[in-house]
């Protein structure tokens, strides 16, 4: 009798309490099992190989092929360098839908949720391991790329160096952009459960969308467009900001917003919804 009514008290109890009970399941172990998930599987290198090779074979692509006196001559030398992390910014975006949309298409998300009652904590410890592994490389990336380019433009109108003004900010800028955008993405994937629907989403609403908007004939929508987040993201790794560009700053923040926005909306959906 006693055992049937400690049963039916264990079944009865909320998520929390169950998470407040369990023992070892803590915020740390709760990083350390996403990861484990991340850093094991193929896919996360094959992407995030892809992305280094894309940024600085561009990189390398630039700066052999500039001559001085060019159509490029006034463009930042840090854009003109890293020019590949357009593409970059897409391999990253892949990454960031499979640590989420991809668990709900193999099914393991069952698991992962049985196992953390609570659910919001696997959406911030997949935020945070895909932030710590994607960081880092995009910087590294960035400053490898940027030092082999000056290699060919050493005796060009872009020849710049570490030390010059606005160079060392630009490139942690791009290096940040890249990682927010592809949070944007893992956010994508986690309120729409797809991986096609959320690749869709991210191509659609993030890279074509201010582009058509860019078109109309109206003061106030180029104003706008500046602040999407591509567009942001690019602002970062500038070096020398345009005049009408936001600050870097106020690109840091617009970018960091949109970032909120996208893993706010999983969020409120893993609170209501059962799986």
């Amino acid at each position: 009798m006693n055992k049937t009514k400690q049963l039916q008290a264990n079944q009865s109890k909320t998520p929390q309490q169950t998470l407040q009970q369990t023992p070892h399941l803590t915020t740390p172990r709760v990083l350390k099992a996403e990861w484990h998930k991340l850093h094991t599987l193929r896919s996360t290198w094959t992407t995030l190989g892809t992305t280094a090779a894309l940024i600085l074979g561009v990189g390398i692509l630039m700066g052999s092929t500039y001559t001085s006196g060019g159509g490029d001559s006034d463009i930042d030398t840090v854009v003109l360098t890293l020019y590949g992390s357009q593409l970059g910014a897409v391999s990253l975006a892949v990454l960031g839908i499979l640590v989420t949309a991809g668990e709900y298409a193999t099914g393991l998300i069952r698991a992962t949720f049985t196992a953390v009652p609570r659910r919001l904590p696997v959406l911030w410890a997949k935020a945070a391991a895909y932030t710590a592994a994607v960081l880092p490389l995009s910087l590294a990336t960035g400053l490898l790329t940027f030092v082999t380019a000056q290699l060919f433009l050493d005796d060009t109108d872009q020849a710049a160096s570490l030390t010059d003004p606005g160079v060392l900010t630009a490139l942690a800028g791009n290096a940040a952009g890249l990682t927010l955008l592809g949070l944007i993405a893992l956010g994508l994937g986690a309120a729409l459960r797809s991986v096609p629907g959320a690749l869709g989403a991210f191509i659609g609403g993030v890279l074509v969308l201010p582009q058509v908007l860019g078109m109309l004939p109206y003061a106030w929508m180029d104003t706008a467009v500046r602040h999407f987040p591509l567009q942001a993201a690019g602002a970062l790794g500038t070096a020398t900001p345009a005049p009408a560009a936001p600050t870097p700053a106020t690109a840091l923040l617009t970018l960091a917003l949109w970032t909120a926005a996208a893993l706010a909306v999983p969020a409120l959906s893993l609170r209501r919804r059962d799986v």
